[in-house]
């Protein structure tokens, strides 16, 4: 049956709430949230199977000379890959850029996006590192704990990680590893075509996050959910600061 049309959503990004009065604002206490947070990943559970209910991207843009963020979500039909529901959510900066630690900047208008859909999510394919990340806790994993949500990084660059190339067919892939340990897995989602950096967040194992990932990118090297997810919060970024100064 083919999916009915998804609403138009409103142009204008709702606002997100100010951060909590505990949200922190010093390197130190933003890893030592991290460490707190980190126990509470789930690692056990396989995840929803690959071409059922909805997959939904996130993603985020700056305008850091207003200290604004942009974030959308994207929900998609996981079988025809269609635009089932979309909404953005605009919020200040409440973090300084700090590498390892930029959900601290991204999550709370991330929230609010994902918090004005009014359908089920599914999967959140974050564009970005969910255990391939320095301390193991990245913005998918955050993401997911946060939200309960099953959650997977996707990033387009291995970060400070290393790989060997998988073989060029698409589908093929090789471990990312943190010296020894494996984090993540370079999967090649084109033919010939650098690969994308895929890590589990949040309940949901490597291998569904490789299967997800897959599915989500029958034409591009990035997936579908980040595809429209990057155009629609770059969108909404621009009309939002048309003309002001």
């Amino acid at each position: 049956m083919k999916p009915a049309p998804h609403p138009v959503p409103d142009p204008t990004p709702v606002p997100a709430p100010p951060p909590p009065d505990d949200w922190p604002v010093t390197e130190d206490r933003a890893r030592a949230v991290q460490d707190e947070l980190r126990a509470r990943v789930v690692l056990d559970e396989p995840g929803p199977p690959p071409g059922t209910g909805h997959a939904t991207g996130v993603d985020v843009a700056y305008d850091d000379s207003r200290d604004l963020v942009v974030a959308a979500a994207v929900v998609l039909d996981r079988v025809t890959l269609e635009v089932v529901e979309e909404a953005t959510a605009v919020g200040t900066v409440s973090f300084p850029y700090v590498p390892g630690l930029l959900a601290f900047r991204e999550i709370p208008t991330v929230l609010a996006a994902l918090e004005a859909l009014s359908v089920d999510p599914g999967i959140v394919v974050c564009d970005g590192y969910g255990l391939a990340h320095p301390r193991r806790f990245g913005l998918a994993s955050h993401l997911g704990v946060l939200t309960g949500l099953p959650t997977i990084g996707v990033a387009k660059n291995p970060f400070t990680f290393t790989y060997e190339e998988p073989p060029p067919t698409r589908g093929a892939w090789s471990p990312l590893l943190a010296d020894s340990e494996q984090v993540g897995a370079a999967l090649r989602t084109r033919p010939g075509v650098k690969p994308v950096y895929v890590s589990v967040g949040h309940r949901v194992t490597l291998p569904n996050a490789v299967a997800h990932t897959l599915a989500l990118t029958p034409r591009y090297r990035l997936p579908e959910t980040t595809r429209h997810a990057d155009s629609l919060c770059r969108r909404a970024l621009s009309e939002l600061t048309a003309g002001r100064p």
